[in-house]
């Protein structure tokens, strides 16, 4: 039986697939759903006298499908986006890209629209100063490698996050740029040196067509290889409707170059600019690579957490010790980690003894020691001791990949301000481009002689790309260098909120106090024992993350008692079943509303719970807590700036006014619900204030929410974190006072920076439009706006790093 071959590509039809198109009213056999798309194709183009002409069989659908959209396929793959996607829900993801080709803030703008429009993406923000986007989409609706494609069609490059490829990407881009500016710096000084030769009067003999020539010779590569980036990014803006800060710039450069160009080959007396080209090429060129640098250098605090966690990992099994991927861990593996090595996964101390150095991560200053049955995070360093750990988490599991998202998210949210300057840049190159019309064709009926460098000098001179520069490097600055300090901002409005707080509102247990509360003693009513209440409030208390469950559970020598249809009240207490009868443990006043029961029990000050059925009250368990360090400097330095301060405590009178007294603080509300806390908020609200919260726990996370600017200490639990505009994770109170005054500084800078950015393009756009400023002298001020706004705003970083050096 002879095979059938595909009339499309000649290759063998697979003797179960049945695929075909009717061609010339004949069904011709196909191989694949590739070869059937195109030929159909053909056929619906009205060209079947393509299979007539044709000399050699058409290449296969595989061969047909670009090597682009082959690669990113690969992302789809479940195995693979492990290592980088982070499932929401069943279907929702969200994963850090790298995007090659961002120039200016237009091009994250276009990103950032073309990306939105794409049916099944949920959300996309392009942080400027990094080059990376976080993107959330709907599996169900759109694959990954969908959206990497779409990138690629507005001619950018889109690939997953990865640090050692992101580190390639710079050091290629930083390459790139230097050889870019030798070249224009080595030719540019030839053109000047003949350039001067005419203004000192070769112009005027036998050698200025020769002077000419040479000229253009060389400004040629300028033009083709150095300016390239600039041609690039124009043409594909205009590609897209859109009007980026390239477009005036290659324009600018094409007329200099073109008039030249002509004066050169017609001979006649008008001005060549060879010179001002290679100048415009080298000031701008130079610019951009120091404002690259700099954007790097604001982000670095930051982008070296990403470098923590190591690329290998010593995993032990049956065959002892076997050196494999980060990426290749599972939850269960069992590892070593030895003296001097980094932490590959979150998990938990089997075996060793060792300090762990948390610094970069937290920022505490001194390592922690660690013992069996601790839980290590990922990216820390093991000093002393080898360290046998079983991994609990890996990939974006990891405290440190969350601990990124949120700092990633901070830094891609965009203020208001942000978005009013974006807005206003991606007008702002329209109305110069008009302006630059109207300059030509005035100055081309007042000094035909002068219109060209006059208009030069108008594209070139405007920097629309300084004022949308002016908040995202001063907030990625600020970012970084709280990061530094162990201060983790995970909103971007959070800065601007804290540095405009005008009252700081307290919890108490877990943040001015350490929140590691002791079991004093134990006051019984009735026919339990002291040991049994205890075991019944653990029962009770065991899925809470309350410091006061947390005490509980240590106290308790023996826990095999557990209770049933357990509910917890956020700041009251909790309730549940054991052996069928229902049980409280809570606040005096949550017994009360529950069981009608009170009881009077002298605590001094101290945390007093009850623990009670619905007809009598069994205990109740006496708490001390010990003032945080630096709370009191904290509180004092906050007054002293004119701050008004408050504490908000579900505690009774005497422990929260001790607490209030210890730290300065006379504002205090105690034996407050949640719902007393929210609503003691809004009515500061109410009264114009700009509350910022300071909170720990489950009963804070309401109120975190409401507040205009929400910190949760590091020791809080999951759902105050998710409330929280920033987290203290080093729990040092006093690291507050670094991020509400770098707060001011960097809402300061982001003022300087606007300011700079609308004062000198009013000023520069005049006074190039009536010919003060020469073509030179356009690219010097262009490059110099984009820099000093970035330079500006690495003020924060240089503060930083001389703060932790004293």
């Amino acid at each position: 039986m002879s095979q059938t071959h595909c009339y499309h590509c000649d290759l063998p039809v697979p003797d179960n697939l049945n695929l075909c198109v009717t061609i010339e009213g004949k069904a011709q056999p196909m191989c694949c759903h590739g070869c059937q798309a195109v030929a159909q194709a053909i056929v619906d183009a009205g060209l079947p006298d393509f299979y007539k002409h044709r000399t050699s069989h058409a290449p296969t659908g595989q061969e047909l499908v670009p090597d682009f959209i082959q690669q990113t396929t690969v992302y789809d793959n479940p195995a693979i986006q492990k290592r980088f996607v982070r499932y929401e829900d069943e279907h929702i993801r969200e994963a850090a890209l790298i995007l090659e080709g961002i120039t200016c803030a237009a091009c994250v703008w276009l990103n950032e629209r073309h990306l939105r429009t794409l049916p099944g993406v949920i959300d996309v923000q392009v942080n400027y100063s990094t080059h990376r986007a976080r993107v959330r989409w709907d599996e169900s609706r759109i694959l990954l490698s969908d959206i990497l494609q779409a990138v690629s069609r507005i001619g950018y490059v889109a690939h997953p996050y990865d640090p050692a490829r992101q580190q390639e990407v710079l050091d290629r881009e930083r390459k790139q740029h230097l050889r870019r500016i030798g070249v224009a710096g080595v030719l540019g000084m030839q053109v000047m040196m003949f350039s001067i030769a005419l203004y000192a009067g070769a112009g005027d003999s036998e050698f200025k067509l020769l002077f000419y020539l040479i000229n253009f010779i060389l400004t040629t590569p300028i033009l083709l290889y150095a300016a390239q980036p600039f041609f690039k990014s124009a043409w594909r803006d205009v590609r897209h409707g859109q009007a980026g800060m390239d477009v005036p710039v290659a324009l600018g450069i094409s007329l200099a170059f073109v008039g030249s160009l002509w004066t050169t080959l017609s001979g006649n007396h008008g001005h060549v600019y060879y010179d001002s080209i290679a100048m415009f090429v080298f000031f701008l060129l130079t610019g951009r690579y120091f404002e690259l640098v700099a954007r790097q250098r604001s982000a670095q605090a930051a982008e070296s957490l990403v470098h923590l966690v190591p690329s290998m990992a010593t995993r032990l099994g049956a065959a002892g010790e076997e050196l494999v991927l980060v990426a290749d861990l599972l939850v269960g593996d069992r590892v070593l980690i030895r003296p001097g090595e980094n932490i590959p996964a979150d998990g938990t101390i089997l075996e060793g003894h060792s300090s762990v150095d948390e610094s970069l991560l937290t920022g505490e200053s001194y390592p922690l020691t660690k013992k069996p049955g601790q839980v290590v995070i990922a990216g820390t360093v093991n000093i002393d001791n080898p360290l046998k750990m079983q991994v609990d988490k890996i990939g974006v599991d990891t405290v440190l990949s969350h601990i990124l998202r949120l700092l990633e998210r901070a830094q891609t949210e965009k203020p208001a301000l942000t978005q009013l300057a974006d807005r206003v840049a991606s007008w702002f190159v329209f109305g110069v481009l008009l302006l630059a019309l109207g300059v030509a064709v005035y100055w081309w009926h007042v000094n035909p002689e002068a219109w060209l460098a006059i208009t030069l000098s108008v594209l070139v001179v405007t920097c629309p790309c300084a004022l949308s520069l002016a908040t995202p490097t001063a907030i990625t600055a600020a970012t970084s260098t709280l990061t530094r300090a162990g201060l983790l901002t995970t909103r971007g409005h959070a800065l601007e909120s804290l540095a405009r707080a005008t009252h700081f509102v307290f919890d108490k247990t877990g943040t001015l106090t350490d929140g590691r509360l002791r079991l004093l003693d134990t006051h019984t009513f009735a026919d339990l024992s002291p040991a049994d209440c205890l075991q019944y409030a653990v029962a009770l208390e065991r899925q809470s993350e309350h410091p006061i469950a947390r005490a509980l559970v240590e106290a308790c020598s023996k826990a095999g008692m557990s209770a049933s249809k357990v509910t917890n009240y956020p700041g009251a207490g909790m309730q549940g079943e054991i052996a069928g009868k229902r049980y409280f443990v809570g606040t005096p006043a949550f017994i009360s509303t529950q069981t009608g029961l009170k009881v009077n029990v002298e605590h001094e000050g101290n945390t007093l719970v009850l623990f009670a059925d619905a007809q009598t009250i069994y205990a109740a368990f006496l708490f001390a807590d010990e003032i945080r360090a630096g709370a009191r400097e904290l509180v004092e330095s906050l007054q002293e700036q004119g701050k008004s301060v408050s504490l908000l405590s579900g505690d009774h009178a005497l422990a929260a006014q001790r607490v209030a007294k210890a730290v300065g603080i006379e504002n205090v509300g105690y034996a407050l619900s949640p719902t007393d806390k929210l609503q003691a908020v809004k009515s500061l609200q109410e009264k114009g204030e700009i509350v910022a919260m300071i909170g720990d726990g489950v009963n804070d996370a309401p109120v975190l929410a409401q507040a205009q600017v929400s910190i949760a200490m590091g020791g809080g639990t999951q759902v105050a974190r998710a409330s929280a505009d920033m987290i203290l994770l080093t729990e040092q109170l006093p690291n507050l006072l670094i991020g509400i005054n770098t707060a001011r500084q960097t809402l300061k800078i982001i003022r300087q920076n606007v300011a700079w950015a609308i004062g000198y393009n009013l000023l520069a756009l005049p006074a190039a439009a009536v010919g003060w400023v020469a073509p030179w002298m356009a690219a010097i001020g262009m490059s110099f706006s984009s820099l000093l706004v970035v330079a500006n705003a690495l003020r924060l970083v240089r503060r930083s790093q001389k703060k932790t050096d004293n």
